[in-house]
């Protein structure tokens, strides 16, 4: 697949060697990393993509990014379809970005280019969470689109749904 590019950033889908690289630590031969990345959301990532590519059943799965500024190309954080879509069409993603590229919309403009992807690939719904103290992932979910749909005493909800 090819990199998913926005105005700012670059979603680039990781292979079996980048995500290896990840999971150690160490990049890969040319890869640039902003300091703070890999974070351990990053590296539990990459194992959920590199234990789906060992197990898989052929199910489709969307893949898992690093998101890269395009301005300098360097890493700044990760974004990964949590599995294939269940059989109601259904996928969680997650996202993240190190400390010192928050508070740029960035996540929130990777969040719209991969929403969009899931689409084109033909998903049903995207699903994404954030903890009650986590207003910033919130907000980034409100301002890629999804929806609120439930809580719970830790948790909140969101997805955005499409006819397909």
């Amino acid at each position: 697949m090819d990199d998913l590019v926005t105005e700012r950033l670059i979603l680039h889908p990781l292979n079996a060697g980048e995500a290896e690289a990840i999971v150690a630590g160490t990049p890969d031969d040319g890869a640039r990393w902003a300091p703070e990345y890999p974070m351990d959301d990053d590296v539990a990532a990459a194992r959920r993509f590199l234990r789906h590519r060992e197990e898989g059943n052929g199910a489709r799965h969307l893949g898992a990014y690093e998101i890269r500024r395009r301005e300098d190309g360097y890493a700044i954080g990760g974004a990964d379809f949590h599995g294939p879509a269940d059989a109601d069409g259904s996928v969680t993603i997650g996202y993240g970005l190190v400390p010192s590229a928050r508070g740029q919309r960035y996540a929130a403009e990777a969040l719209r280019a991969l929403l969009t992807y899931a689409r084109e690939c033909g998903v049903a719904r995207v699903k994404g969470d954030a903890d009650h103290d986590n207003v910033a992932s919130q907000r980034v979910m409100a301002a890629a689109g999804m929806r609120l749909v439930g809580e719970d005493e830790r948790v909140k909800y969101y997805e955005t749904a499409w006819t397909v």
